[in-house]
């Protein structure tokens, strides 16, 4: 259990950040997730610790994008039900079974979301008219996946989830990214109740991140409104590239 406060006002700053990258590019866990290692926690309690504290960069940026996420709640809120689902499935394998059988993949999946991610438009024109009426199996069955994957490890879910939205919505790239936070973070949900009982969540370092993320997600849904469209996707997708190729490193170099 953290309780120096030096190391826990770091952990707030470090929530900052995230919060800050989460909203804008989906790639919160990148800062975070990092922070509460450095801080000394053991990777399984780093993980579900920074699957709690991410809760606060899901409610900053819903605060900070209500104006994106006005009208879009008949489409949000089925991807939110089968995301908290998925999440929940992801944080029981995540109890029940060794990280290292995901690790492999982990790379391969942020680094095809990222190429997909930066193909959105021409991805996008090939399904349109998918969802029109509705939400499409093919759709709802790749969310459910990205939900597992999100309570399972989480970085990089919100690149995985953009990337799915942006092939298939066509709308400005900060309303798909506001529907985006909301839908990743209902992954989180259900994983962080499952987390907090099984008694290995750091309550004071996970209060002290998203005390940070909460602030930082807020911060960010207001700069991502200003924010040229493309460059920001393809700055989405470069650095979700990046992170690719520095897990798989991680995960052959073990």
């Amino acid at each position: 259990m953290i309780t120096d406060p030096g190391v826990l006002l770091l952990l707030v700053l470090a929530g900052v950040g995230a919060g800050l990258t989460g909203a804008t590019a989906g790639l919160a866990s990148l800062v975070s997730y990092p922070a509460l290692l450095a801080a000394g926690l053991p990777p399984v309690v780093a993980n579900v610790t920074n699957t709690v504290a991410m809760l606060g960069t899901t409610a900053g940026g819903a605060a900070g994008a209500r104006p994106e996420l006005a009208g879009q709640r008949d489409r949000i809120l089925p991807l939110c039900v089968i995301t908290t689902i998925g999440g929940a499935v992801g944080g029981v394998v995540l109890l029940l079974t060794p990280a290292d059988a995901f690790t492999v993949i982990v790379p391969w999946l942020i680094g095809g979301a990222s190429v997909v991610l930066m193909a959105g438009p021409r991805l996008r024109r090939l399904a349109e008219g998918a969802e029109h009426h509705g939400l499409s199996p093919v759709t709802g069955a790749f969310a459910f996946v990205i939900g597992i994957y999100g309570g399972y490890f989480g970085a990089a879910a919100g690149v995985l989830m953009l990337a799915l939205l942006v092939s298939v919505w066509s709308q400005p790239l900060a309303r798909t990214n506001a529907a985006k936070n909301l839908v990743t973070g209902s992954a989180n949900l259900l994983a962080a109740l499952v987390f907090a009982v099984t008694g290995k969540v750091d309550w004071p370092a996970a209060l002290a991140v998203c005390l940070g993320s909460l602030g930082g997600a807020w911060l960010g849904a207001t700069i991502v409104r200003h924010l040229p469209a493309t460059p920001l996707r393809i700055g989405i997708g470069v650095a979700g590239l990046v992170l690719a190729v520095v897990l798989g490193r991680q995960a052959f170099a073990a």
